[in-house]
């Protein structure tokens, strides 16, 4: 009885430690986000007062709504809308697609082809960030939103390797039961694995918009004109737009406002991220 006791008692530490350890982790973490979130609704003399004030004594409320129409953050809103869910489609139409092709068709050189694919992602952006600059230039695509979005219907060679060995995970007996029914090899790959790829698919999808919304450096170097300024840029150019420039709180405010779709996105689908990964949705 006593050892079993000295047992039960060693699991309770072992929890509380575990427990208080992914707290204080989980603190740290959201410790910035919530000092962001807390200088937006500050005046600029909160936001510098010794020693700091983390909660606000008058929630200013109006610094969102002063911040917004300093610019125009709606054009950019729709702009970054508009090149974040083009790439999402073509990634996923893209990438699904050649890697059902590496997983399920058989042809000479597939693994070559995929070893080359995969040996892309070796090679650092800013290499070929100026030859594409030049390419982009001559075919009078600058300043426009297709160098931003055609290259995701092209494929991602991380994202392809991962949908690839999500799709040779599932068993071939599917595919053979599909053709035995007279389903085409487009049909096998709309019918049996995108509807088991959900959860890839939403990683997939996390990733794309994430990179999309938080892109400051392709924007920055394909888009000259104002109208077609992304959240980013807007937000650049807000910090060093005259009197803002030491507005502070309204810097907060509009910074604040783009940290928080992606914070929404991950809420919303972790469930279905989380639930899926591991799994093919084949029982027995």
């Amino acid at each position: 009885m006593i050892k079993i006791r000295s047992l039960k008692s060693a699991e309770i530490l072992y929890k509380v430690f575990i427990y208080a350890l992914i707290l204080s982790l989980s603190i740290l973490m959201l410790a910035p986000f919530f000092w962001l979130v807390s200088c937006s609704l500050k005046t600029t003399e909160e936001i510098f007062a010794d020693p700091p004030v983390w909660i606000p004594k008058v929630a200013h409320f109006e610094n969102f709504s002063n911040a917004w129409n300093s610019l125009p953050f709606g054009k950019f809103l729709s702009n970054t809308l508009l090149i974040t869910f083009g790439r999402l489609t073509g990634a996923l139409a893209s990438c699904t697609l050649v890697a059902f092709g590496f997983s399920r068709l058989r042809a000479r050189g597939s693994n070559l082809l995929f070893l080359i694919l995969l040996s892309t992602m070796m090679l650092p952006p800013q290499v070929s960030m100026i030859p594409m600059y030049i390419f982009y230039s001559k075919i009078h695509w600058v300043d426009t939103f297709k160098p931003l979005i055609i290259p995701s219907y092209f494929g991602g060679a991380f994202f392809v390797f991962m949908m690839r060995q999500f799709f040779m995970q599932i068993p071939r007996a599917l595919d053979e039961a599909a053709k035995i029914d007279g389903a085409s090899t487009f049909t096998i790959y709309h019918t049996v694995f995108l509807p088991l790829a959900k959860a890839p698919m939403i990683a997939l999808g996390i990733f794309v918009f994430m990179a999309s919304w938080n892109d400051f450096i392709g924007p920055l170097i394909y888009l000259h004109n104002m109208d077609n300024y992304t959240l980013a840029l807007g937000l650049q150019m807000f910090k060093s737009y005259g009197e803002f420039a030491t507005r502070w709180d309204l810097i907060m405010a509009a910074s604040t406002f783009l940290a928080i779709p992606p914070v929404i996105l991950f809420f919303l689908a972790q469930k279905q991220f989380i639930s899926g990964v591991a799994l093919t949705g084949i029982k027995g």
